[in-house]
Formats: C-alpha cells, sequence, structure tokens
C-alpha cells in the first residue's frame, strides 16, 4: 500500500465574513486508515469536511485528495464515497432505484443487489424511500457511499437512528471495506465507536485541533480514575481523593496500577472492604469534556 497520504490539509482557513471558522487547520489521513474528525459544536468540523470533499472552497490554504484539488470532480469524485447526515433521496424512487441512480453518478462499476445485500436492503428494494424508517434511510445512506468499493469513504453519523444489531452490522461491512484497501473518515457523536475503532482521532475545538493523535495518546493526557465508597469511621486513606456529591471517593492517578494496589493493601491492611470499586483509563469521553473546562 502506497505510504502518500490519501488527504491532505496544510494551513487551511475558512471564514464567512468575519467570523473565522477554520484556523491554520493541517493534518493528514493515511491510506487504509479509519481517521475519526471529531468536534465540539460549532468547532469547524463540517466545514472542513464539505472542503475535503470538494462542496466549498477553501480561504486559504491547501487540501488534496489523492494528491489532487477535491474540486476536481472528474477526477476525485469516483474514488470517493460520502454518507452524509441526511441525503434527501427523491420519496418517489425506490430503494434500488435510488442505489442505482446515484452509483451511475459516481461512475463506478458494482452490482445493485451486492450493494443493497451488504446493507441489509434486499427484503426493501423495490421499497419506496418515502415508505422507509429512519434507520432503512441510513442504511440506504451507507449503500450509495460504498457503491462501487470506493478508495475513500466518508461516514457522517453513520449509526443514528440504528438498532444494535443494525449498528453491528455495519461496522462489520465497513471492516470488510477496510480489509479490501478502503479508507474512511468518521464523525460521530457516539464517541464509544470512535474509541473503539478510529486509528486516529482529530479533535477540533474552535476551528483548530485541541489535540489529535491515537486513542492512547489522547487519554493519556488525563489521569486515571479510582472511584469507591467507603463505610462510616473508615481510617484516612494512604493518597489524596476528592470526594464526589454521591459520596463515592475518586483518586487521579497517572499510575493506576501502583496506586490501585497501594489502596487495597491499605484496605487489606486495615479491614476495610471499598464498595462499588470502579479503577480504570480516561475514556475519549472524558477528553472531550475536558476541552469546555479549559
Amino acid at each position: 500500500m502506497s505510504s502518500t497520504p490519501v488527504i491532505e490539509v496544510e494551513r487551511l482557513n475558512l471564514k464567512y465574513g468575519d467570523f473565522h471558522a477554520v484556523k491554520d487547520l493541517s493534518f493528514q489521513v493515511r491510506p487504509g486508515e479509519l481517521y475519526a474528525l471529531l468536534g465540539t459544536n460549532g468547532a469547524g468540523k463540517t466545514s472542513t469536511l464539505e472542503t475535503i470533499e470538494g462542496h466549498r472552497a477553501a480561504t486559504s490554504g491547501t487540501v488534496r485528495v489523492f494528491g489532487r484539488d477535491p474540486r476536481d470532480r472528474r477526477a476525485v469524485r469516483p474514488r470517493m464515497g460520502v454518507m452524509l447526515q441526511e441525503s434527501g433521496f427523491s420519496p418517489d424512487l425506490t430503494v434500488r432505484e435510488s442505489v442505482r441512480l446515484i452509483g451511475g453518478l459516481t461512475r463506478r462499476r458494482d452490482s445493485v443487489d451486492r450493494v443493497l445485500g451488504v446493507a441489509d436492503l434486499a427484503r426493501k428494494a423495490g421499497t419506496k424511500v418515502s415508505q422507509l424508517s429512519g434507520g432503512e434511510k441510513r442504511r440506504l445512506d451507507f449503500a450509495t457511499a460504498i457503491y462501487g468499493g470506493p478508495e475513500l469513504i466518508f461516514l457522517d453519523e453513520p449509526t443514528t437512528g440504528l438498532d444494535i444489531q443494525s449498528r453491528d452490522d455495519l461496522w462489520d461491512a465497513v471492516d470488510r471495506l477496510r480489509g479490501e484497501g478502503s479508507t474512511i473518515v468518521l464523525t460521530t457523536h457516539y464517541l464509544e465507536e470512535a474509541q473503539q475503532r478510529a486509528d486516529r482521532i482529530g479533535l477540533m475545538h474552535e476551528g483548530a485541533f485541541h489535540r489529535e493523535g491515537t486513542v492512547a495518546e489522547l487519554t493519556r493526557t488525563l489521569p486515571a480514575t479510582i472511584r469507591f465508597l467507603l463505610p462510616p469511621g473508615a481510617p484516612a486513606l494512604p493518597m489524596p481523593a476528592a470526594l464526589e456529591r454521591d459520596g463515592r471517593f475518586v483518586i487521579e492517578t497517572h499510575n493506576l496500577p501502583k496506586d490501585l494496589y497501594a489502596l487495597l493493601h491499605w484496605a487489606h491492611h486495615n479491614g476495610v472492604e471499598p464498595q462499588e470499586l470502579e479503577a480504570g483509563p480516561t475514556r475519549l469521553d472524558d477528553v472531550f469534556r475536558s476541552i469546555g473546562s479549559r
């Protein structure tokens, strides 16, 4: 697989009048990886993606997709699949007709039946779009995005409205696409999906990257936590701890194994049993919440 980035963004700026939506943003997406672009509300994520997808011109800076300007639609669009939050299919077309229409516009070759099977829509092939449920419409969005096995696929909130089984099926399909060499750019409000699946994450805030890296790199910036309840009259703890409103003690630590061992040793020595003990590393949603507290 080529080491040349699929997406290259260098000092991207986007302005709407006096509002500076994206500020000197630079990053790359490598071939075959799943890159999650996340952000707080108004962070500039949508504007960034619209520019990469070729729908918007940059105020300044450089954006390249497959080494080309993304507005060169003839060169770039056939190699790119896009699953928008809302696609706006014609309500009078059937599922099969919608996939055939969008597939034809991409200038990629594929079997409509194959794509409907991947998106679990084979039983709905003759159903009009107007008669689909919200989850079925999301699967139709997915089907049109993956038609022809594009090299680069944008998934914008892909699992919104899907039940658990449909979510699992969609991610199984994404895994197969990655196995075939596709590069995925994901945006989602389900942070656990990004934490479980992304190779790297760009976390935007106020038009710039707050942080970028692997999940481990992002979560390592915040301490792990140990939470527990203690019975009344317990002796003083062997390390600093905060007391939450619900009565739980919270220990923040950058050395979870060492401090958890020390806590349990203290508890055993003093005949104290910590109740509802929870210990674990920082989660991605903790990193996300930390943005607003700065």
